[in-house]
């Protein structure tokens, strides 16, 4: 019964996002093609029906930040990744790789703002 609540919270929360979010943050051509080749070494582990993970899609949207979004509930390769190298199972998490050193970083608030401070 938790789980089909869950399920049904999660789409009506999908959907309600899909239908309020907004314009993108408008960039020029060559501003977005930096932005573009920054967030090469950015990806989002995320589930697509977590409330926290639409709000940090919802984010991703405004601020025009095509990141890569794998799968961390259905691709069980991501899910093992994940684990083993973040540490722990629990979404969204920002993976970012800078030179030979890699951060995870989990709670939705802080990767709004650190994509915020880092991209606007």
């Amino acid at each position: 019964m938790f789980k089909l609540t869950r399920l049904l919270l999660g789409s009506i929360i999908a959907l309600l996002n899909l239908l309020t979010r907004g314009s993108k943050l408008k960039r020029t051509k060559d501003a977005q093609e930096q932005v573009e080749n920054e967030i090469i070494k950015l990806s989002i582990y995320q589930f697509k029906l977590c409330p926290f993970c639409i709000k940090t899609r919802r984010a991703l949207h405004k601020l025009n930040l095509p990141i890569s979004l794998l799968d961390a509930k259905n691709d069980s390769i991501a899910r093992a990744t994940l684990l083993e190298k973040g540490g722990k199972i629990k979404v969204p998490c920002l993976r970012v790789e800078n030179d030979s050193e890699v951060t995870w970083m989990y709670e939705s608030n802080d990767i709004i703002n650190y994509l915020t401070q880092r991209f606007v």
